[in-house]
């Protein structure tokens, strides 16, 4: 497994960019955000070309320290940002952040409601000083009935049917990744450039919101639908009827695992031919793929028996020569090493910030885009706690003493 032992003096610009051109080169972006889905929405619009800048408190977000499942957030979704240290508390620090919001093209958080109103943040603040602004907000729910609940990816899995969908019947699932808040962020990114595309035309900013219970309904979306359509409940997926035959995670042999497919009538046709299963070819009963699924009580352990002969690696090479549908069943440790992912540039080098290995390297996910042929790079590392703090400043029109009195006195870091 790929591993993060090499070090680095310091977090700096990383070489490797797509070349031309990015297409939201240009754009300002300001972020007050934390955790996973605001910070999403600001990894998306970087990668993307924008300049990006976090705001953070003085002490730091948070999740440069967390540690266990937590540990991967601050360096997985921050990367080309600038950092900005400053105290909102402190009507200087707060004087810094407003005059930074109101140069943006887009602003981001995703703080509980009312706090961003506290501060004189909100939307209504801001589109005063730039009509043009467009502000986008991340919240557990949209204007309602449960707007004033407190949201996570795990609450509003449970309350929007995934986590009843992911598990076996009584006993319900989260998914394996933080699913919402990273399409949240995503759906955010979304409405802010269809936004940007419509100040185009009408010359104003606007207010978009992304939530996580609306957006994991969506994602269930398909289950509602299936009631509408037959009039029955969806069943959770590991307890559902299968719409094909052999659609399934095998245990083959010395216990390895693979998932194998067959899903329309000429995949089961290659499936017995490249597995020398002339008998199930030719039987009548397993003709058409309603057929098999009917089938399925007697079909499934007799295909079980058959396949638990063969090694994983066997099963891959045949399923691969014959175009049918497969997959090993991989951690996540082991994509590092993944050769289609490294052949593809899907992966990139970051420096850590934070931590016992900061100033190490270590690889990360890109977005899985490409335009033109080329992938969206780290163009900016994850930044060091308030690394762009003067400079942004400077730019705003402090002098390099004022910056500094203001450091002395806590207002920014």
């Amino acid at each position: 497994m790929t591993s993060t032992t090499s070090t680095s003096s310091s977090p700096s610009e990383s070489p490797k960019s797509s070349a031309g051109p990015l297409p939201l080169a240009g754009l300002r972006v300001v972020e007050f955000t934390h955790m996973v889905m605001g910070p999403t929405c600001g990894m998306v619009l970087g990668d993307l070309g924008a300049e990006v800048i976090k705001v953070e408190p003085v002490e730091g977000d948070r999740t440069r320290h967390l540690l266990g499942a937590g540990a991967g957030f601050f360096p997985m979704f921050n990367r080309n940002k600038k950092s900005i240290a400053l105290d909102l508390r402190n009507p200087e620090g707060l004087e810094v952040a407003r005059k930074l919001a109101a140069s943006a093209d887009v602003v981001a958080q995703n703080f509980k409601p009312g706090v961003m109103t506290k501060y004189g943040l909100d939307y209504a603040a801001l589109s005063q000083l730039n009509p043009r602004l467009i502000y986008v907000n991340h919240t557990g729910f949209l204007a309602g009935p449960y707007e004033h609940r407190t949201a996570l990816d795990e609450v509003v899995q449970m309350m929007g049917g995934l986590a009843y969908m992911t598990g076996r019947p009584g006993d319900p699932l989260r998914a394996g990744s933080s699913v919402n808040d990273i399409m949240g962020g995503m759906f955010g990114a979304i409405g802010a450039m269809a936004a940007l595309m419509q100040r185009g035309i009408t010359g104003r900013g606007q207010e978009v919101d992304s939530a996580l219970f609306e957006n994991n309904v969506f994602l269930v979306g398909q289950h509602m639908m299936q009631y509408a359509v037959t009039g029955k409940p969806a069943a959770p997926m590991p307890d559902r009827i299968s719409s094909w035959a052999l659609y399934d995670v095998f245990t083959v042999k010395e216990g390895e695992q693979i998932f194998l497919a067959a899903v329309s009538d000429a995949q089961w046709l290659t499936f017995c031919d490249a597995m020398g299963y002339a008998d199930l070819k030719a039987d009548p009963q397993l003709v058409t793929n309603n057929d098999r699924v009917r089938a399925r009580p007697t079909l499934m352990p007799d295909l079980r028996q058959r396949l638990a002969v063969h090694s994983a690696a066997e099963l891959a090479a045949i399923f691969e020569k014959h175009g049918l549908p497969f997959a090993p069943i991989s951690r996540p440790e082991q994509l590092l090493d993944d050769p289609h992912l490294n052949a593809t540039g899907g992966l990139a080098d970051i420096t850590l910030p934070d931590g016992e290995r900061a100033g190490q390297t270590a690889r990360t996910t890109l977005l899985p885009l490409a335009m033109d042929g080329q992938r969206l790079g780290v163009r900016l590392q994850p930044p060091v706690l308030g690394q762009h703090t003067a400079a942004l400043m400077q730019e705003m029109g402090y002098t390099p003493e004022q910056v500094q009195t203001l450091q002395q006195a806590g207002a920014v870091a």
